[in-house]
């Protein structure tokens, strides 16, 4: 597992956020027919509940949306993932199919609410992770965007720059089908720790059940 670090710039705007970890080993595919049942199903109740208006009520992304806001940031024109994801869905779009391991992240988002970085932990450079602002001119290319401008948003350095952000993660430490290790972060900013835990747990049950799962170790911060 790696050390997480949230700097003080961060805390200063976010105070009540949290973030759990998720480590394993995994075997990831192509494609997984179990899980795209499960997509499909949880797809199926969205459509039929949700609404433009109730996906920004979703406490997980209410929260985000707020923090963007609180960092200088429109979150109507960056949208954090979980809630384009949903969008995506309310509009009659299919979710992209990438591999295993994105997918069941997306899951995950999907149900939760929370924006979740999900990196291929051999590419990440460094022991140590620090979640900052984006400063201006920072380069990131986001996975499938190109040039993002991050200038706002928080963000997840390693030793060699940003990794991830509510928005997008970066290609430079994307996963692939030949990714053995994962590590996920669930970018928790309501401050509601019980809700963090059961995506957490959630995370845990579908790389075990999906991607072979194991020597799963679960952290979480503060």
């Amino acid at each position: 597992m790696f050390q997480l670090h949230i700097s003080q710039e961060l805390t200063a705007a976010c105070p009540h956020y949290r973030v759990a970890a998720v480590y394993a080993e995994v075997q990831n595919s192509p494609f997984c027919e179990g899980l795209w049942q499960e997509i499909d199903a949880f797809t199926q109740e969205l459509r039929a509940i949700d609404t433009a208006d109730s996906i920004k009520q979703q406490p997980a992304i209410a929260a985000t949306r707020e923090a963007y806001r609180r960092l200088g940031k429109d979150p109507s024109r960056y949208r954090p993932s979980a809630e384009a994801l949903r969008r995506r869905l309310l509009r009659g779009l299919e979710l992209y199919r990438i591999d295993t391991l994105v997918d069941l992240i997306n899951l995950v988002s999907l149900r939760t609410g929370y924006s979740i970085g999900g990196f291929d932990a051999n590419k990440i450079h460094g022991t140590t992770l620090t979640l900052g602002v984006g400063r201006a001119g920072e380069a990131f290319e986001g996975i499938g965007r190109g040039p993002l401008n991050i200038e706002g948003l928080p963000v997840w350095r390693d030793a060699q720059g940003g990794i991830g952000t509510p928005t997008s993660d970066h290609e430079r430490t994307k996963m692939d089908v030949g990714t053995r290790h994962i590590l996920a972060l669930i970018n928790g900013y309501d401050g509601d720790e019980d809700r963090l835990r059961e995506a957490a747990e959630m995370t845990r049950k579908a790389l075990e059940k999906y991607a072979a799962g194991k020597a799963v170790e679960v952290a979480y911060l503060p």
